[in-house]
């Protein structure tokens, strides 16, 4: 026979705040870096000369809804 309880709770294991807080904040720079080149990456706040970065996210621009036209 088998030792079978039953009526234990077995969960994961919680991860401690400082394993997760450095890849936070490494994915939240990325993502704002994303949003500058789709959202502002073109004109007077212009990091990269030239309208190759503008073209190569202009559909995504329309996708998330900022203006370029």
């Amino acid at each position: 026979m088998s030792d079978i309880t039953f009526g234990t709770a077995v969960g994961p294991a919680p991860i401690p705040l400082g394993e997760i807080l450095p890849w936070a904040i490494f994915a939240g720079i990325i993502l704002m870096l994303a949003i500058y080149f789709v959202g502002a990456e073109e004109g007077a706040t212009s990091l990269i000369s030239g309208m190759y970065v503008h073209e190569f996210v202009h559909d995504g621009r329309h996708l998330l809804g900022f203006p370029c036209h």
